[in-house]
């Protein structure tokens, strides 16, 4: 079992410090520092090939950092497996949908509440009492979840056979059956219509604030990330070139130009 994480209120709930990933002779992240706050949403944006999503894979564990530290509430969390990383309290969802396509959207989401189960290896045996109060506990806590996305109604529909928005929903879904404290949002916005966009503003904020969650956002639709994250860092080629809020970003030269590319700023 992992060691248990500082509770002190002044530690962050994520501090990544140094944190640098080389894939053979290829820099992808380079000295990253970066710190999110208890309860805050916050952005992590950039172009294409930036770096975000390698960031996101090291603080999961499904890369190890060439160097660096990832603290989640004060605990070192670089060597660890990633469903001891879960363990500890962060969730996340992925640029591209990795449900379990041929399972129903309600056993989708009791796979990430699973750990949470009250029973053991003999109990699932035996199929007892104990396994069978388990199980009902795991179902109950599932559709709770799946009502908050308004999903109850396809719970025994297979997951392949929902729309992509839908998908993108179970997939968030999932990610809070875990009972994270961090949760990690990789492309929300994703296959989603302007009509999806402007729900899932509203339903990042209210799972935010009814779960008490910190989350960090990795999002190409500045539409999203403008108007619900409280702090941005962005990055290009692997290293941060700005940090700040929302009007600092949008009026950043280095953020127009990586974006734009050079003739952006001086055109502005």
């Amino acid at each position: 079992m992992p060691a248990e994480a500082t509770s002190t209120s002044s530690v962050p709930t994520l501090e990544i410090k140094g944190l640098t990933k080389f894939f053979g002779g290829l820099r992808a992240v380079s000295e990253l520092d970066l710190t999110v706050q208890q309860g805050e949403l916050a952005g992590l944006i950039g172009p294409n090939g930036a770096g975000k999503t390698t960031v996101f894979n090291m603080i999961t564990g499904l890369y190890v950092p060439t160097r660096g530290q990832i603290l989640f509430q004060g605990l070192n969390t670089v060597g660890m497996e990633p469903f001891e990383i879960t363990h500890t309290g962060i969730g996340r969802t992925f640029q591209n949908i990795r449900l379990f396509p041929n399972l129903t959207v309600l056993d989708n989401v009791r796979i990430a509440y699973h750990p949470h189960a009250r029973y053991g290896f003999f109990d699932g045996i035996v199929r007892n009492r104990r396994f069978d109060e388990g199980e009902r506990e795991m179902t109950e806590r599932a559709q709770d979840f799946l009502s908050i996305f308004n999903l109850e109604p396809l719970q025994n529909e297979l997951a392949s056979s929902l729309p992509y928005g839908q998908q993108r929903r179970v997939e968030i879904a999932r990610a809070l059956a875990s009972e994270p404290r961090l949760l990690l949002l990789d492309e929300p916005a994703a296959g989603m219509n302007p009509a999806e966009i402007v729900n899932l503003m509203d339903l990042i904020h209210f799972i935010r604030d009814r779960f008490k969650l910190t989350i960090l956002l990795i999002e190409h639709q500045m539409r999203i990330v403008m108007g619900i994250c409280e702090r941005i860092t962005v990055m290009d080629f692997g290293e941060v070139i700005a940090r700040g809020v929302p009007r600092e970003i949008q009026e950043n030269p280095k953020v127009i130009e990586a974006y734009l590319g050079k003739g952006a700023v001086s055109a502005s």
